[in-house]
């Protein structure tokens, strides 16, 4: 059984200067700890595979959680740390930057949260946050800056999304889950993607999942206000920004989930919507499929 461990390390203890030893020493391989971040006032879940070589810098997966939950919650839910085990990834699960109930919630700017309140600029800054957290595990030996990769579910999701439209050069590839997005919609046709909002410094290979009985964020599009366009139209962008030329392929990759695919693209940055059939809103992933994804991508 894996064990939790709670680190109490002053803040200082933490932050590693770029010329410091590369061993990695955040914990024992197989846990899942809590650690701060460097100087950020901000800690976040850490599930360090089991087998881990702390000699040798592995890949990092950043996990975000839905809106109103925590990094350990989505931890639970997701089952990922079983895949991070079989396949040698770190799990970073860190908690948003905006209060919400006994949660917290992403800073999407211009993008009304759950509590229909448009972040300010007194809010939490995430992506920054999430910047410096992958420099943090870089620095202490951890993580490979090559094989940076992130996902979440719903908020998480659409966050996850954020990153590919804003930070695209920190990330080998993304996998949103219930959250595919392609920027914010449009103010004069929230069917449509504003392109004016997403626009990645790099083409950014996309695996998303999602249900198609989803009734919080339909894939169908419509709900509510940071939703509206459908999947399909964030896939469709996506393509486009990536460049992909082929025409998109459907088939069926297991018994009741279909795959979308989007290919010829710049960099080999496919773009992929698998959907559940009668899926809801929930963690709807092949963990093994979309590590599989990842693993064929590096920056």
């Amino acid at each position: 059984m894996r064990r939790l461990l709670f680190l109490a390390l002053p803040l200082a203890c933490l932050a590693v200067p770029a010329h410091a030893a590369t061993t990695c020493a955040i914990g024992r391989p197989g846990t899942t700890e809590r650690a701060a971040i460097g100087d950020t006032g901000r800690a976040m879940t850490i599930h360090l595979p089991a087998g881990h070589d702390p000699a040798t810098p592995a890949p990092l997966v950043l996990l975000l959680h839905g809106s109103g939950s925590t990094g350990a919650a989505m931890l639970r839910e997701s089952k990922l740390a079983e895949a991070a085990d079989r396949h040698g990834f770190i799990i970073a699960a860190p908690d948003a930057g905006i209060p919400h109930d006994t949660g917290f919630v992403w800073n999407i700017p211009g993008v009304p949260t759950v509590a229909g309140r448009i972040p300010g600029p007194a809010d939490a800054d995430d992506v920054a946050y999430l910047g410096r957290a992958i420099d943090w595990f870089v620095r202490r030996g951890c993580a490979d800056a090559r094989r940076v990769y992130a996902t979440g579910l719903s908020g998480g999701g659409r966050m996850t999304s954020w990153l590919g439209c804003v930070a695209a050069p920190r990330f080998a590839a993304i996998a949103p889950v219930v959250g595919l997005r392609a920027g914010n919609p449009r103010r004069d046709d929230p069917t449509r993607p504003d392109p004016k909002t997403c626009r990645p410094a790099k083409p950014m290979p996309i695996i998303a999942f999602a249900g198609d009985a989803d009734r919080t964020n339909p894939i169908q599009g419509g709900g509510a206000g940071y939703w509206q366009y459908t999947m399909h139209a964030a896939e469709t962008r996506w393509a486009a920004l990536n460049g992909c030329t082929a025409a998109p392929t459907t088939r069926w990759v297991e018994a009741g989930v279909y795959e979308e695919r989007y290919t010829g693209c710049r960099n080999g940055a496919d773009v992929a919507g698998r959907i559940t059939v009668g899926g809801g809103h929930s963690w709807v992933v092949d963990n093994d499929a979309m590590w599989a994804f990842f693993t064929r991508h590096r920056r």
